[in-house]
């Protein structure tokens, strides 16, 4: 009888390795190598398979009529935003986020919102006992509706459960680091029992166009645990974000082949679960200071939804020998470059003091086209000149001082108009703009000339100190 072959398997990205190490190769990891058997199904090799004549399939070419994806809409706005318009028929998705930040809570309204619709939907759960979740039901007020609930870790248990009556349209798996399947010799949560779990629901979503969500745990780093090879076989990624300080989370798409990426979702932390903001901005700019210096509103994009936010600045003089930099919501790196770019064509020093800047409201800014307004706000601070209240910034400042013009700026200037913003820095050469708008532009092709008309709008720190 021939010897099992044995690997050892990265917990962290799914690397094989024939031997044991501290370091994984693909990585970097340490520790997180775990010896697995070949003898079952997903991993072994391919002698282990029962060999059989492959079936020829039909070709078609790409021409042809089109249909739209089937789609099944919550009814929860902000949800559905973030899918593209719904859950697709047959689709797969993946739902990740820190512990306690709502993931539950969502789904649970969702599945609720959808029963009342008529739809069919199955909540599996594989950490919490049904009267577990039954007391989050009567919290979020959903216990009236009809969800099929199960608490069960075996894959083929579940799938024979869902096989016996009715198909549903919805089955939400929370979570997919809790299943087990027999075809893996393997402990619950290693990468070999997600990737076939994974593997065994979305065959089932794809056999029979039953929507499956499954609900993922974190990392420290705040990546999905697990193999990176499960967020290639879904359809859709989608990351729950939030700070514990604040009430609010977004849903944010990663990956989503029926619809946009990048697209948002607000929602807000209440005692009876999370409640829809459908309008962002009112909640990012909902505690502004108009007349302190070191703040400026950034017109920004997510997905198609563009969003106000305001971006705080302070420089201060340092006492250290090596003045701090200190970033929330922003890239640091992004940070170092509009000082240096500062410093270098616009004779603003910031070499004897600290610099602390930070999004509002804890929202996380990705675009580079917040550097004018990140720029704009470090000048308003050292210099002690506020910036108009009702003036927005957008542009992408180069490392030749030149300002470059960025896209979907139509959609940012209609954002501002629409809570009353009255002027804009913008971009030289945004042609895409429209003249006839009830907003002042200001159009600016370099970070010099806009540093020179901030020093110029008013009294500056040292002047109102003499």
């Amino acid at each position: 009888m021939a010897k099992p072959r044995i690997q050892f398997i990265c917990q962290n990205c799914g690397a094989v390795h024939t031997r044991w190490a501290g370091k994984c190769d693909e990585c970097g990891e340490w520790n997180t190598l775990v010896e697995e058997g070949t003898s079952g199904g997903i991993g072994s090799g391919p002698g282990k398979l029962s060999g059989r004549k492959g079936r020829a399939v039909a070709l078609t070419s790409l021409s042809g009529e089109i249909e739209d994806a089937p789609r099944i809409k919550s009814g929860i706005g902000e949800l559905d935003r973030v899918t593209g318009g719904g859950f697709v028929r047959g689709s797969a998705i993946l739902v990740g986020g820190d512990p306690g930040i709502g993931k539950s809570t969502l789904l649970t309204q969702a599945a609720a919102a959808l029963a009342r619709q008529g739809h069919r939907v199955v909540y599996v759960s594989g950490e919490e006992a049904v009267a577990q979740i039954r007391l989050r039901a009567q919290r979020l007020h959903a216990a009236d509706t009809d969800v099929l609930l199960a608490a069960e870790t075996n894959v083929e248990d579940i799938l024979a459960t869902i096989s016996d009556s009715k198909r549903p349209d919805l089955i939400i798996i929370d979570s997919i680091q809790t299943l087990w399947t027999d075809a893996a010799d393997s402990a619950p949560g290693t990468v070999t029992q997600v990737r076939a779990g994974a593997q065994a629901m979305i065959r089932y979503a794809k056999q029979t166009g039953a929507a499956v969500v499954l609900v993922g745990h974190v990392t420290k780093e705040g990546q999905i645990a697990g193999p990176r090879v499960v967020e290639h076989m879904v359809d859709a990624v989608l990351y729950f974000e939030g700070e514990g300080g604040h009430h609010y989370r977004i849903l944010r798409t990663v990956k989503n082949r029926f619809g946009p990426t990048d697209e948002i979702g607000v929602f807000e932390m209440s005692d009876r679960g999370l409640r829809e903001v459908a309008n962002p901005s009112e909640l990012f700019l909902g505690e502004r200071n108009e007349k302190s210096p070191g703040a400026a509103v950034f017109a920004g994009m997510e997905g198609t939804r563009p969003i106000l936010v305001e971006i705080q600045a302070l420089v201060a003089p340092s006492t250290l020998g090596t003045p701090r930099r200190a970033v929330v919501g922003w890239d640091g790196n992004r940070l170092s470059m509009i000082l240096a770019v500062l410093e270098a064509h616009c004779g603003v020093r910031f070499g004897q003091h600290d610099v602390y800047l930070n999004v509002a409201g804890g929202y996380r800014i990705t675009e580079p086209a917040a550097d004018l307004a990140v720029a704009s706000a470090l000048v308003s601070s050292i210099a002690g000149i506020a910036l108009p209240a009702d003036c927005v910034y957008f542009g992408e400042v180069s490392l030749s001082g030149a300002v470059r013009p960025v896209a979907h700026a139509v959609q940012r200037l209609k954002e501002a108009d629409k809570l009353g913003f009255k002027q804009a820095v913008l971009p030289k050469g945004s042609n895409d703009v429209a003249k006839n708008g009830n907003a002042r532009l200001t159009e600016t092709a370099s970070l010099p000339d806009l540093v020179a008309r901030i020093a110029a709008s008013g009294p500056g720190k040292r002047q109102r100190e003499d």
